[in-house]
């Protein structure tokens, strides 16, 4: 499998980030548990939260893994 293009969205004005995954929105995340979820729904799966903060294929807009409002 290849690797997703991940990108993550700076947070709106009401909360969340919207995390897109190879050109395909998932979804608003509120933190980082909501995007794993959306990440192993993408087929990164057995990832946990420490996984994917660490992960370098995040293209994380406006704020890293910490940054959710």
């Amino acid at each position: 499998m290849a690797t997703p293009r991940v990108v993550v969205y700076p947070p709106s004005e009401t909360g969340g980030r919207r995390v897109r995954v190879d050109g395909t929105i998932l979804g608003t995340a509120y933190s980082l548990h909501d995007l794993t979820v959306f990440l192993q729904h993408a087929g990164l799966e057995g990832w946990d939260e420490l996984d994917v903060a660490g992960w370098d294929q995040i293209e994380w807009r406006g704020g890293g893994p910490d940054r959710w409002a």
